[in-house]
């Protein structure tokens, strides 16, 4: 049975995924009474760890599953008790060369081991000493732009005078990402490589006059100040375990299995939240409400017209090997390559052609995709047996499959085969060779479309960002504004109701920003 404590508190918050895990510790750290209310059975969201196959003892990362945004300050102000381990390989990229399987390595831990396969891959050092330019200036973008995450709001200008690098800003900020990749690089590959950065959850291409691209991009090269993106020890529900224990250490309450239904407020006094729990329905007031979850569904609980509903772009990919797969690149280690960001179909004009059969509705010929082992870094998710067998996981994220390709319910199947079939081109084996199978006999593979993503998770059109992103700034240079909700990129048009996810101006990813943000805004209201 469901029980509510009270019927009255200081703080609402709808969803129990981590950012609002992140709001809710904050929040209760600070004395204030905070009720966390999650329509599923366990709190998380995107960020679980789950047994996905029967009788295959391995706890996957299903939705998220590396982690960069996160900053250090909220780990170190909730006392998190987490292992990010570092990737030492960044990525690696088959390619065919003279008619020879080969492959870009980018190794983050031996700079010499990046350059001469760059050389080997291109004949010169050219692109090596673009690439080292390149991501030289995003990583000093990086280090000023990050820290003001989890700061007031900044103006554009402000931001702007904090990267303090003319041709950086007008790169990242001002024109689109493609005019720059192109003015950097040659070679078809690399600017794919870059390219794809851009589009992670973003349907869009590389020359979009409305940045989305560039939105994208940003939020997948500042990370920490480093842009490194880190393997959750114990997998993504290590992170939803550390956050849930702080919030419930400092007295925060935390119900599952009640579904909000309304809120109801007009902006001055409590706002009301209605919900279905298995006993029945309830209401509870809170003098302010932090949601969640998209712009879209809060104006839906509201009453509100939820406007164009986003779109999603990506197919999501779990599997269990019982052993990882030869490459066509017999110089290549598997345990290397599959440890970092493994490419398929990710060249420059690849991506761009998959853009364009997608926008006509159509399954790219050549879907791109992004692959990585989390049992290299992390063996902590299998089991003892699937340990002794030499079990080893794989994630593939495909690219440019946007939710309008899904109508067809043989939609997934048909993506499922033809990003499988990309990964096979430069495999010397069939990767079904090497796929486990479960209890059932099944092979252990399961994908995730969009339409999934909203079914389960409540993300409108199954957009993982649950809108698309902003840039880090607010749109007017009026000067600070008044309201703190406002300051901290998280009002609504309600003043007593914020938005503690994704959605808020500085959201995406598993970062905990978002709530971070919400409580900072809260907090700094003398009249809340």
């Amino acid at each position: 049975m469901t029980t509510i404590a009270s019927s009255r508190y200081d703080v609402v918050i709808v969803g129990g995924g981590h950012n609002g895990l992140v709001a809710a510790a904050y929040l209760a750290r600070a004395g204030r009474r905070v009720l966390v209310l999650e329509r599923l059975s366990r709190v998380g969201g995107a960020a679980v760890s789950a047994p996905v196959f029967p009788g295959v003892d391995a706890r996957l990362s299903r939705y998220s599953y590396l982690v960069s945004l996160l900053p250090r300050k909220v780990v170190r102000d909730l006392g998190l008790r987490l292992d990010l381990r570092r990737r030492r390989i960044a990525s690696y990229t088959p390619a065919v060369r003279d008619g020879k399987p080969t492959g870009l390595l980018v190794d983050a831990g031996d700079p010499g081991r990046t350059r001469d396969s760059f050389r080997a891959l291109t004949g010169t050092d050219q692109e090596w000493q673009a690439w080292q330019r390149f991501y030289g200036t995003t990583a000093e973008v990086a280090r000023r732009v990050f820290p003001t995450l989890t700061e007031p709001l900044p103006t554009r200008a402000e931001l702007r005078r904090r990267v303090d690098d003319e041709a950086a800003w007008t790169a990242l900020f001002e024109r689109p990402l493609g005019e720059e990749i192109e003015r950097s690089f040659t070679d078809d590959l690399v600017r794919g490589v870059v390219l794809t950065d851009a589009l992670i959850g973003t349907f869009t291409h590389a020359h979009d006059p409305g940045l989305r691209q560039n939105r994208c991009f940003l939020y997948h090269v500042i990370g920490n100040g480093t842009g490194d993106w880190d393997v959750p020890v114990g997998g993504m529900g290590a992170v939803t375990d550390a956050l849930a224990g702080a919030a419930l250490a400092a007295g925060a309450e935390i119900r599952t299995d009640c579904e909000v239904t309304a809120i109801a407020t007009d902006g001055r006094g409590e706002a009301e939240v209605s919900y279905r729990h298995r006993d029945g329905e309830a209401t509870v007031a809170g003098r302010r409400v932090l949601v969640n979850a998209a712009p879209a569904a809060l104006a839906r609980l509201l009453g509100e017209d939820p406007g164009p509903a986003p779109e999603g772009s990506q197919l999501k990919v779990n599997m269990v090997l019982r052993r990882l797969p030869r490459l066509r690149d017999a110089a290549a280690d598997p345990r290397e390559a599959f440890a970092g960001t493994f490419h398929t179909a990710e060249g420059y004009r690849q991506l761009e052609t998959a853009y364009t059969e997608a926008l006509a509705g159509r399954l790219p010929s050549a879907p791109p995709s992004e692959i990585y082992c989390h049992t290299l870094t992390d063996p902590s998710i299998l089991g003892p047996e699937a340990v002794r067998q030499g079990y080893q996981t794989l994630t593939l994220f495909g690219l440019h499959m946007p939710a309008r390709l899904f109508g067809d319910p043989a939609a997934e199947e048909r993506a499922l085969a033809a990003s499988l079939a990309q990964l096979d081109e430069v495999l010397a084996e069939p990767i079904a060779d090497c796929l486990a199978v479960d209890a059932d006999g099944r092979p252990c593979v399961e994908a995730r479309t969009p339409p999934a993503l909203e079914r389960e998770l409540g993300l409108p059109g199954g957009h993982i960002f649950h809108r698309d992103l902003a840039f880090p700034f607010a749109d007017s240079d009026d000067g600070e504004p008044t309201d703190p909700a406002t300051r901290w990129g998280v009002a609504t048009s309600h003043p007593n109701v914020l938005l503690c996810g994704a959605g808020a101006v500085r959201g995406g990813g598993v970062s905990g920003i978002p709530g971070h943000n919400a409580a900072q805004a809260v907090l700094a209201d003398p009249a809340r």
